[in-house]
């Protein structure tokens, strides 16, 4: 999926608890046929911990339409986090990996120094498509290492009073993921069944963020509807979460992520010249590889802007 090539919304609305800021997110069309929900980047927050983007899409009906049809395009200096709720996602990469990814399983694509992939939503699918893609930022020991993919066909399930908690990235309570990420991070899905109120455990050295996937709750004092991000600061040993009916929850935080970053298309990197390198190696057809068995033809690279690109750090700060 691209970056942050779309305006990113300069409006935060007002939340009681002083650590805490709602973050509303902006569509963002996704080719022709998937329209996406951007909640990070934000030009209020950047990153919560090494998490740099999140993509929600859906529930959207597949039925009389493609769904997501993404050609082969490179990826450099990040990992991808693929979680569907509804849905069926057919993934090829440069690896030579074929993987469909359905409900409860996860696709974890780890770009190093580059990494080419295609995501198509097959033709033999279920009516409704519904997930979020995200984006780790890779630290400089690991960005320029080799490329990996990781496929988990079940996670780790924790049951938390009334709140299901299911472990996609890290730990959460008696649940480890086993997927290997490059610092310390967390990422979990979190189900209630019906209203409920429930605290969750917190790690104080973490910075945290939620988003709704459906359903809304009251996390902290503050009411949260898909289609915005909380963040929540670091510093808190737990977190309590009111769901006013069924509600599904995302869970994001880490170790704040203090390595400035340029972000451009597909790319993370340290500075201009290297995004500049990057698009030159993909439209050469050089380091990132072929998608064999995707009948697409790549994407080209948008033309470089015009300004020199800046790196950014967690908070939005140029350096």
């Amino acid at each position: 999926m691209s970056s942050e090539q779309a305006l990113y919304p300069a409006a935060r609305a007002e939340v009681a608890d002083p650590d805490s800021v709602l973050l509303p997110g902006h569509d963002v069309p996704l080719g022709r046929f998937t329209t996406v929900r951007r909640l990070l980047p934000h030009r209020q927050r950047r990153m919560i911990g090494a998490w740099c983007f999140v993509d929600h899409f859906g529930p959207d009906d597949v039925s009389q339409q493609p769904g997501m049809q993404v050609p082969p395009h490179p990826h450099t200096g990040l990992q991808t986090v693929t979680w569907l709720v509804e849905g069926v996602i057919e993934h090829r990469d440069s690896l030579g990996s074929h993987q469909f990814i359905a409900p409860g399983q996860l696709n974890l694509m780890t770009s190093g120094h580059g990494i080419a992939h295609s995501e198509f939503t097959p033709s033999d699918r279920p009516p409704a498509m519904h997930g979020l893609q995200l984006w780790v930022a890779l630290p400089t020991q690991a960005r320029q290492g080799p490329a990996r993919f990781e496929h988990h066909a079940s996670m780790p399930v924790w049951q938390c009073g009334d709140a299901r908690v299911t472990v996609i990235v890290g730990e959460v309570g008696d649940a480890r993921s086993p997927a290997q990420v490059h610092t310390p991070l967390v990422g979990a899905e979190v189900v209630f069944e019906g209203a409920a109120a429930q605290s969750l455990p917190l790690n104080p050295t973490f910075e945290y963020g939620m988003v709704a996937m459906s359903g809304s709750a009251t996390i902290a004092g503050t009411e949260l509807k898909p289609g915005s991000l909380l963040y929540l600061g670091a510093g808190r040993d737990e977190v309590t979460v009111d769901a006013a009916d069924e509600a599904r929850l995302f869970l994001l935080g880490g170790e704040p992520f203090d390595e400035p970053l340029v972000m451009w298309w597909n790319f993370v990197g340290r500075s201009h010249e290297e995004i500049v390198r990057a698009r030159e190696d993909w439209m050469a057809g050089q380091r990132f590889g072929t998608v064999a068995g995707c009948a697409a033809p790549p994407l080209p690279a948008p033309e470089m802007p015009t300004v020199r690109l800046k790196a950014r750090d967690r908070f939005g700060t140029f350096t």
